[in-house]
């Protein structure tokens, strides 16, 4: 069974950098970030695949770095990261890490991922 566990996070003024760690164990091939904002539906981040293509929101496009520390085994445990860089904010969000043993996209808005962390808040103030 796939399971998540984040750290990372944390408040910083616009202009600033924070990086989110999602530790996973289990077959993973689709892992992603997601972020709710309050009153906010949830929306994808970025995802990354087991061959490194990557998706981004065109919000973060250019100031987010979705990676990952594993080789292209989907089952060996494995840590997602977020660099996040310049935050702004309208960044402001519970963040979650997700994943699942199939390939999704990002589009989906996280609704097609079973898996996922315990969601870590970022703050940025102005």
């Amino acid at each position: 069974r796939l399971q998540l566990v984040e750290s990372g996070g944390g408040s910083v003024q616009a202009g600033g950098s924070l990086t989110l760690s999602c530790a996973a164990s289990g077959n993973t091939v689709s892992m992603g970030w997601f972020r709710q904002a309050p009153g906010r539906e949830r929306e994808g981040v970025a995802i990354i695949y087991p061959d490194r293509q990557t998706t981004y929101a065109d919000s973060v496009k250019g100031r987010f770095t979705i990676s990952k520390n594993s080789t292209g085994n989907t089952s060996y445990p494995k840590t997602l990261y977020l660099q996040m860089n310049n935050l702004k904010p309208e960044d402001t969000a519970m963040y979650y890490c997700a994943a699942e043993p199939r390939r999704r996209p990002l589009s989906s808005g996280g609704s097609d991922f079973r898996f996922w962390g315990q969601g870590t808040q970022v703050t940025v103030s102005s």
